[in-house]
């Protein structure tokens, strides 16, 4: 059974990857933690929970889901934060949650820090420091497990939301380059296959 939190995409994406080297290593090379930010940390995003109006947008400092990428052209998205169903096909997911950066501002535009699960389960930790007030209370309970604690640092949440290349884990991406990585179309795959 997962543990999700519908609080912290980080932890629950954790969670995740742990469930799966639990109960399917074989698939652990095929997943992915996906940080989603930019410089300003300021990133729309479509068809999420806590948004507004018809499309169920909200700016998010930061957003993380889980990928599992089994075969060239079939790439799966698992959010907890959005409406669609769960998990969605990553063609839909990319093109009804990011929508184009054609149509936002510069400081808008969406990066995508891609970090394979094994990585991500060895080096992400927290000590939720960012769940809390200034005053130190917390803004809502945590969970009831014990922070996430790499071997090598307290706190590296910082890592995975920055948005520099050569910076942190993982590989980042613009959403054009995003997309280009992970998704390829069956008309792709078979006129690749036929050469």
């Amino acid at each position: 059974p997962y543990v999700f939190l519908f609080f912290d995409s980080e932890e629950n994406v954790w969670k995740l990857c742990e469930q799966v080297k639990k109960t399917r290593i074989d698939e652990l090379n095929k997943c992915y933690a996906v940080f989603v930010s930019n410089e300003g940390r300021t990133v729309p995003l479509w068809r999420q929970k806590a948004g507004r109006g018809d499309d169920q947008v909200v700016i998010w400092d930061y957003h993380v889901f889980f990928m599992h990428n089994p075969s060239p052209n079939r790439c799966l998205v698992f959010d907890l934060d959005t409406t669609l169903p769960f998990p969605t096909y990553f063609h839909k997911y990319v093109t009804e949650t990011f929508r184009s950066d054609l149509a936002l501002r510069p400081e808008h535009h969406r990066f995508f820090r891609v970090i394979s699960a094994e990585t991500y389960l060895m080096e992400f930790s927290s000590d939720r420091r960012h769940m809390r007030r200034p005053d130190g209370s917390w803004i809502k309970p945590p969970p009831s497990y014990p922070p996430i604690q790499s071997n090598s640092n307290v706190h590296s949440l910082g890592d995975f939301i920055c948005m520099s290349p050569g910076k942190g884990p993982g590989t980042v991406y613009s959403l054009s380059e995003f997309v280009q990585t992970f998704y390829k179309s069956p008309n792709v795959v078979a006129q690749q296959n036929n050469k």
